[in-house]
This record gives structure tokens, C-alpha cells and sequence, in this order.
């Protein structure tokens, strides 16, 4: 394995890449073209390019794409599609590039992507790589979140016909149709010999210092061996909104000191009935679940004034 310098300096000099851009991403297909000729303007070599356009075939391609054995791997789509490559990245010794094309871009707000397109691809000629830690649901990697409670039902209840018809629409629609009759969850977590406990609708788990695009806090971030759990409200549906706004409206201003955020480097969770996981938008399981880190998982190009631990 190659050291960061090493593999900055590979970069740099050999411009060896392959890109794997998710074309059903909000501004994937349209912005698909526009990567490539970038890339290659910026001099890239790139030995493979994968439009991904069909349910099923990211992995594929991203397979496809490591096997190819480029010193980068330029990611493009939302936070989902950054994930999926995240896992399969993760203990490589091959660096991601991230061309944040979704909608909220939590991953790349983390790295300090910009989030637009020339600036992503300058991120890429003169960055350097730094390495970030993954959380762990179970055995499965991720980069921003576990969600236990409302957001894990959505991704179970939301019609597949309405995703297609309506697009990211059918998950508020989902939420507000389940939010009249959404039971709250019992939670308790575990974690440094110390035991909490939540009554709430939602409990998030992050890696990360993004959710929905806003600062979770202003000083989490996906490179301090922490992670960051918090519910959002109590027990009432009334309090789950109200918290919801003020976490979007606030974050930068709080600090992991703050109540009721818990900084730990590992728990457990368990709910007062099997609740869904939801891990970086997709469902993995029910509680109880152990919640983790790999520290220093994924080699990332990032900005070249960015922190690295």
C-alpha cells in the first residue's frame, strides 16, 4: 500500500482514472458528458467510463472500474451512489473522486468538495489524498448515517411506482402520509459503559458533518474517531418537526458538547420492538444493532489545505 504522498504524487503526475457516473442521479445524465470532457481537458487518462443508467449495475460498474487498477476513481452522483463506492473503496489502495451530483451532497460538504462541477474537478489535479473514517452498521460500511425510526420506515413504505412517477418527492409524500399514525420508538444506546435512553420518532447515528446538506454540528466531521448519535425530538410528532427545523437552522452553531448529542467511538442500539435500519438511504436489517468505525477506511482526493489526521 502506497503512502498518501505516494499516491497524491501517482495522481498528479500519471492522471491514470476511471469515472463511474450515476446517470438516474438528479443532475447525472445531464452532467455525465460534462465530467468526461473535463476530466480529459484536465488531462486525465481515463481507462474506463461508466454511465450508470440502470437499476442494479453501480456495483457492477464500480467493480468493473477497480478492476481496471486506475490510481483514482472519480465517483459521480449523490450521496448514495458515494456510498456504494465508499464500501467497495474502502481499504484500497486506490483514491476516490467525488463529483457531487445529487441532491443534498452530504459526503462532499463533509470532504470540502465544491459543489460544482469545475471546482470538483479542480479538487482532483490539485488536491491531495487524505484518509476518513467509515462508520459501521453491522459489517456494512457507510459515510454519513444510520437512521432508526421515521426515515428507515420511509425507505420501507415508499411505493416503488410513486419513486418512479414523483422522484426524491415520494419520500416527504411518504413521511407525511406515516407521520399521522408513526408510533415513537423506545431507543437505548449503549456505549463507554454508560446507557441513554430516547423516546422519539427518529435517531440518527452519523459518520459524517452533514445531514440533509446542513451542518450537523459545527464540528463533526468523518476524520476524529467519533461518531455522533442524537434523536431528533421526544415522543410527540409535533416535537419531531419542531426539532427538525431548529437541527437545520442551528447546526453550525452547536458543538458535539451540546445536549443530546452523544460523541462515542462505538455503541448499541436497541429499540423497544425491532425497528429498520437505514443505512445511507438503504435498508440493511432491524435493530438491535452495534454501530462502529474503521478508522482511516477511504483514501479520498480532497482539497489541499484540507485537515488530515
Amino acid at each position: 500500500m502506497r503512502s498518501k504522498r505516494e499516491l497524491t504524487e501517482a495522481v498528479r503526475r500519471d492522471r491514470r482514472a476511471a469515472l463511474v457516473v450515476n446517470a438516474r442521479s438528479r443532475r447525472g445524465r445531464h452532467h455525465y458528458e460534462r465530467a468526461r470532457t473535463r476530466l480529459a481537458a484536465a488531462g486525465f487518462d481515463l481507462l474506463g467510463e461508466f454511465p450508470v443508467d440502470r437499476p442494479g449495475q453501480l456495483e457492477r460498474s464500480l467493480s468493473a472500474a477497480l478492476d481496471l487498477r486506475p490510481d483514482l476513481l472519480v465517483a459521480g452522483g449523490g450521496d448514495g451512489t458515494l456510498s456504494t463506492a465508499a464500501r467497495l473503496l474502502a481499504h484500497t489502495d486506490v483514491a476516490m473522486g467525488l463529483l457531487p451530483l445529487g441532491t443534498t451532497n452530504n459526503f462532499a460538504r463533509t470532504v470540502g468538495i465544491p459543489l460544482h462541477l469545475d471546482g470538483a474537478v479542480a479538487v482532483l489535479t490539485e488536491g491531495k489524498v487524505i484518509d476518513l473514517d467509515l462508520g459501521l452498521a453491522g459489517d456494512v460500511p457507510f459515510t454519513n448515517h444510520v437512521g432508526v425510526g421515521l426515515s428507515a420506515d420511509i425507505m420501507l413504505r415508499t411505493p416503488p411506482r410513486l419513486k418512479r412517477a414523483t422522484g426524491r418527492l415520494a419520500y416527504p409524500a411518504t413521511a407525511l402520509a406515516l407521520l399521522t399514525r408513526h408510533r415513537p420508538l423506545r431507543a437505548t444506546v449503549r456505549a463507554g459503559g454508560t446507557v441513554h435512553e430516547f423516546v422519539t420518532h427518529q435517531l440518527y447515528v452519523a459518520n459524517g458533518g452533514f445531514h440533509a446538506g446542513r451542518p450537523i454540528t459545527a464540528d463533526a466531521n468523518a476524520d476524529d474517531r467519533l461518531l455522533v448519535a442524537y434523536p431528533v425530538g421526544g415522543a410527540t410528532r409535533r416535537d419531531l418537526l419542531r426539532h427538525t427545523a431548529r437541527n437545520a437552522a442551528t447546526g453550525h452553531r452547536r458543538t458535539l458538547g451540546d445536549a443530546p448529542f452523544l460523541a462515542v467511538d462505538e455503541l448499541w442500539l436497541e429499540t423497544d420492538r425491532p425497528a429498520g435500519v437505514e443505512v445511507d438511504g438503504e435498508l440493511h436489517g432491524r435493530t438491535p444493532v452495534r454501530v462502529g468505525l474503521a478508522p482511516n477506511a477511504l483514501r479520498v482526493m480532497a482539497p489541499a489545505d484540507s485537515p488530515d489526521r
